[in-house]
């Protein structure tokens, strides 16, 4: 990446608020980022330890728990680190890494619920030809596959950000590096630049959201053809923790990048944003273990051996 700008660092201004707010601020989100980390990885370890989770469904989700643990020490670490100091500030080149990343990871997971919702299609609608359909290199090719294209896909954003002109203002209205504060703070023209934003937005967001949204209509028609309520009620449970995970994501996300410019208000933008990097990986490890059934049984069973084996 060339850099053009005369700007060698960026001021973040955050959350405009006293310093008290700032701590109670700081205190709330370092809750959250714990308990978000934490959730991901008891998730990570009771897939990686209970050989009944062995399955794709269960595969992809210790991957959608890794990229949560990524996505968010991407953002909320400078967050807070910026909360409590006095000078809020962030060098050139770590804005273009944050932006990458941000940018990269949040490809990433909607490549990764695509595949998911693809997977659960295929158990639902398809169930006897299912371990033909998605056989252990299935799997790993569709994972391998997300996240090399989510790798890719944060690079031309990244790289046209970077080579715009940034002058002498440098004081970025947010709590992390995003597009659309970048965008306003540029005194460069920047309409070819957000037009190929929204054009990429647009089909990465777009069509992994379609995919997953036929996925689900072809899901639910073959539920409603189940005779039983329970038979239908036992089914729509296995996919249901899925789709209120992609409900939310996307809804945040598409309500911020699918547009063709960026005039949010930046108080509404920041509270969106908090939604999706903060919020949003908080509830990944909270509607899986919560609301599913064979996971919660393979936790408990997992917490039973390590007591027995204290005890002896």
């Amino acid at each position: 990446m060339t850099n053009t700008t005369a700007v060698l660092e960026f001021r973040l201004l955050g959350f405009r608020s006293n310093p008290q707010c700032q701590i109670l601020l700081f205190i709330a989100f370092l809750v959250i980022y714990i308990l978000t980390i934490l959730g991901n990885i008891i998730i990570i370890s009771v897939v990686t330890l209970e050989p009944r989770l062995h399955s794709p469904m269960y595969k992809f989700l210790k991957n959608l728990s890794f990229l949560e643990v990524c996505y968010t020490t991407t953002i909320v670490p400078k967050m807070l680190a910026n909360l409590l100091a006095k000078r809020k500030s962030i060098s050139f080149s770590g804005c273009m890494a944050q932006l990458y990343y941000f940018i990269s990871l949040g490809a990433t997971e909607c490549y990764l619920l695509a595949v998911m919702a693809y997977d659960r299609y295929l158990a639902v609608c398809d169930p006897l030809h299912y371990s033909v359909a998605m056989t252990a290199e299935s799997y790993t090719r569709l994972a391998v596959g997300s996240w090399v294209t989510g790798v890719f896909t944060g690079f031309l954003p990244c790289l046209m950000v970077s080579r715009l002109h940034f002058c002498s203002y440098n004081l970025i209205d947010h709590f992390f590096c995003d597009i659309s504060p970048l965008l306003k703070l540029s005194c460069s023209d920047t309409t070819f630049t957000e037009t190929v934003i929204f054009i990429l937005s647009l089909l990465v967001l777009s069509s992994c959201f379609l995919l997953t949204l036929v996925s689900y209509l072809l899901i639910i028609l073959s539920i409603l053809k189940i005779p039983s309520a329970s038979g239908k009620r036992i089914t729509f449970s296995t996919c249901s923790s899925h789709l209120m995970v992609v409900t939310i994501y996307y809804g945040t996300m598409i309500s911020m990048y699918v547009r063709p410019t960026y005039n949010l208000p930046s108080e509404l933008n920041k509270a969106v944003s908090v939604l999706y990097t903060v919020i949003t990986p908080l509830l990944n490890p909270v509607i899986y273990s919560l609301r599913n059934t064979a996971f919660k049984k393979a936790w408990e069973k997992i917490v039973i051996r390590r007591h027995c084996l204290r005890s002896l």
